[in-house]
């Protein structure tokens, strides 16, 4: 895959508040990133950046040559006046009756639910969502290697973030680059096969989901054995017995629970793996708050 962008130590401030802190993050080609954290802790200072919008105070940000990107920020702003089309078909020099016989134009413009918002309808008659998606049809409709949204299904419905979502995993399947930051965090489940995690203006964790679960404890229950038998099965392993539960480090369960199923008697093993809610929540916990305070969506989307 090839390198499309890299961060090296990238610091960068405003006033006193450091945004980021010593930074460092590569995009290659195919990367499907989804960019996660508490309010603050640096995702829209982070896409920018990536994005060349905002330049670092510190550290180094290179771009591979001639890449073709998009970029849908929270910033971006479309002229009342315009219509659909001005913004979304004008670019591409495009007219309104020619939209029809461009086979990606006309997979995002039914995708998105652009053509029943009216293609000669002024931005300013479009509710915040409609708005939305008209700014991401006006990228998603551009032959490109990256493109990089920031909360993109703000103020969308449930219908809307469905269509959306199924656009970008079409893109991402032909193999366009994705980043976006969201904080539903099941959005982020669902559609990233990367997950970045950001507090206080530093990545505290970076890889699949299934690398951020795969380092948790697990959570054993068995019913019908007793203390003693469950003592013994945790000889040797990294594993802590707590009432009628077992915390055991994951390269350790399946031994456990080979070892517990062969005592007579013992019935009902469950394993509980941690959801990526909780290791969010233990990855951004501070003493003095509780995460869910400073907005992030722990709930699904649908």
């Amino acid at each position: 895959m090839a390198n499309l962008i890299n961060l090296e130590n990238v610091y960068k401030t405003f006033g006193l508040k450091t945004l980021l802190d010593s930074v460092s993050i590569g995009v290659q080609t195919g990367d499907r990133i989804g960019v996660v954290g508490l309010n603050g802790g640096g995702k829209t200072t982070l896409l920018e950046i990536l994005a060349g919008i905002e330049p670092p105070d510190a550290g180094r940000v290179s771009h591979t040559g001639d890449l073709r990107m998009a970029v849908v920020t929270q910033r971006a702003n479309l002229t009342d006046t315009d219509t659909v089309a001005d913004v979304v078909l004008r670019p591409l020099g495009l007219d309104t009756y020619e939209w029809a016989s461009q086979a990606r134009v006309r997979e995002v413009l039914s995708g998105l639910g652009i053509v029943d918002l009216g293609l000669d309808t002024p931005v300013g008659q479009l509710s915040g969502g409609e708005r939305r998606r008209t700014n991401l049809a006006a990228a998603m409709v551009r032959d490109l290697d990256l493109l990089i949204l920031d909360e993109p299904t703000t103020g969308m419905d449930a219908g809307a973030r469905r269509e959306f979502w199924a656009a970008i995993s079409r893109d991402a399947d032909a193999g366009r680059t994705i980043i976006f930051a969201t904080h539903y965090l099941a959005e982020a489940e669902e559609h990233a096969e990367r997950i970045v995690v950001m507090a206080h203006g530093a990545i505290i964790s970076d890889g699949s989901v299934r690398d951020l679960l795969g380092t948790r404890a697990r959570t054993v229950t068995i019913a019908a054995v007793s203390p003693e038998d469950t003592a013994r099965a945790c000889t040797g392993l990294d594993a802590r017995v707590d009432g009628d539960r077992i915390t055991v480090a994951p390269g350790h369960s399946d031994e456990l629970a080979r070892r517990l199923l062969r005592i007579p008697g013992a019935r009902d093993l469950i394993i509980h793996q941690p959801s990526l809610e909780q290791v969010f929540l233990e990855l951004t916990a501070e003493p003095t708050a509780h995460p869910t305070a400073a907005g992030v969506d722990t709930h699904s989307t649908h």
